[in-house]
């Protein structure tokens, strides 16, 4: 489409009157913002392409590190998922679950636009029920229905990046909820509706 759209713009400028090189030269220059406006955004284009997806994790609250290639450039790894998958787990209460994969993909495509390999430090992935409604009891700052609970949601932040360019990249995205917590040094992101705090 975009190749299509510069080509019909060349053929009206040959087809200009060869003395008016201003003209020529603005509609020239509207043409190339055309083709730029209609090319996918960069980061939907790291995830289009046929790669491997590797993640660095580190778990702040069990002292674990993960390194891990989640899809190997044509599907996800199902073993990779799990280990993954028991590395999100609920400590508090030793419970498992599958956490949505989209939730890797958003950390990986995070890393990508921050253009960092440095490790994610998880302070939170999934919580079961009961402990997130023992954290809502002391703060008032866990969500009854949170996404944390579906597996759907993890708390971070990425070690040697500011958190305010974490969570500016995050929301540039716009591929779910993004909550900002600088007091707290982290950063909540999920696959849930496009939404910010």
């Amino acid at each position: 489409m975009c190749y299509s759209s510069v080509s019909l713009c060349q053929l009206v400028i040959l087809l200009m009157d060869p003395i008016n090189q201003h003209r020529r030269k603005l509609l020239a220059l509207s043409c190339a913002t055309m083709g730029i406006a209609l090319l996918p955004n960069a980061s939907f284009a790291m995830l289009s392409t046929p790669r491997p997806r590797i993640l660095h994790l580190n778990n702040l609250n069990t002292g674990e590190t993960l390194k891990t290639e989640f899809f190997n450039g044509k599907g996800y790894n199902q073993a990779e998922l799990s280990r993954l998958n028991h590395f999100f787990r609920d400590y508090r209460a030793n419970k498992i679950t599958s956490i949505d994969p989209r939730l890797f993909d958003h950390i990986y495509r995070l890393q990508m636009m921050l253009d960092t390999s440095k490790p994610v430090q998880l302070i939170s992935g999934y919580r079961s029920r009961e402990t997130n409604n023992e954290l809502r009891e002391h703060s008032s700052g866990v969500a009854k229905h949170s996404y944390h609970t579906l597996g759907k949601a993890m708390d971070f932040h990425i070690e040697g990046v500011q958190l305010s360019n974490i969570r500016k990249a995050a929301m540039k995205m716009r591929m779910g909820g993004v909550g900002y917590y600088p007091s707290s040094n982290f950063v909540h992101i999920d696959t849930g509706p496009v939404r910010a705090w």
